[in-house]
Formats: structure tokens, sequence, C-alpha cells
């Protein structure tokens, strides 16, 4: 019996393949369970129509995350610390507090999880810190820490 996935079975298919199943498989558990349906011609339409709403979906997200890219790379994000002699600072800047100046001072929200810093600034200046804004878009962030007086 030729059947659809709705959802991912371990070992028989992905959701939205098209696979041939034993009878008895598909019926006593496929069906019952809610994790496939039959591969009627009205349901390979449906699915057909689903894949090309994700893909536009998809689509749509990546314009998206290009235009915001083009935003965040004429941002400056700046941030003030307590800082000693050389310019290193007491503490350092973490994603959080880069995120959180975005929100306030441009109010654009990314999640801290984004910014992508190896480790935290620790010196006073100019920091180009890399943003992953989709799996195909990263934004370079320019920080600059200022002294605090």
């Amino acid at each position: 019996m030729k059947v659809i996935f709705l959802k991912d079975v371990k070992g028989k298919g992905k959701k939205g393949e098209t696979k041939n199943v034993a009878d008895g498989y598909a019926h006593n558990f496929l069906l019952k369970q809610g994790l496939a349906v039959e591969a009627t011609p009205g349901n390979l339409k449906g699915l057909d129509a689903q894949k090309k709403k994700e893909q536009q979906l998809a689509a749509e997200e990546l314009q998206e995350a290009k235009k915001l890219k083009e935003k965040l790379e004429q941002i400056t994000v700046e941030l003030k610390a307590k800082s000693g002699t050389g310019g290193r600072l007491f503490g350092s800047i973490t994603s959080k507090q880069i995120s959180e100046e975005l929100k306030k001072a441009h109010d654009i929200k990314i999640d801290k999880r984004k910014i992508e810093m190896d480790d935290a600034i620790r010196t006073l200046g100019v920091t180009k810190v890399p943003v992953k804004l989709h799996s195909e878009v990263t934004a370079t962030l320019n920080v600059h820490v200022k002294e605090e007086k």
C-alpha cells in the first residue's frame, strides 16, 4: 500500500515522503497512529500544495534575513563599560548585552544565541561580531565599546 508519511517514522520514512509499505503495517499501525495517510490522488495534490507553500515561506524567510543583514551591517552598537589601564575591561561584554542594546537603541530583536561570539569582548574599541540570521545568511555587526567614566 502506498502511504504519505505525516511524521518521521524511524526506519520507514520521513515526513512528506511517499512510500510503499505492507498493507497490514499501514492499516494496523501507520494509519491508526496518525503517522501516515493513504496516497490517494487528492492526498498527493494536498502534499504538493503543502510543499509549494513551505518553499514559498522558506524563500520569504531568506529575503527577510537578507534585508535584516543589510540593516545590521549599517548599524554600530555602542556600549559603555568600566576599564582599567591599556583598555582592558573590568568584566566583559556578552552577547546578551549586545542583544539588549540592539533592542533598546535600534528596536531590532535578535536572540542572543544567534550572536556568534567565540569569547566575550574584553577590550575597548570596535569589534566585528558575526550574527547568524539564517542558515545561509550571516551578518557582521560592529560593536563599539566605549569607556564609562
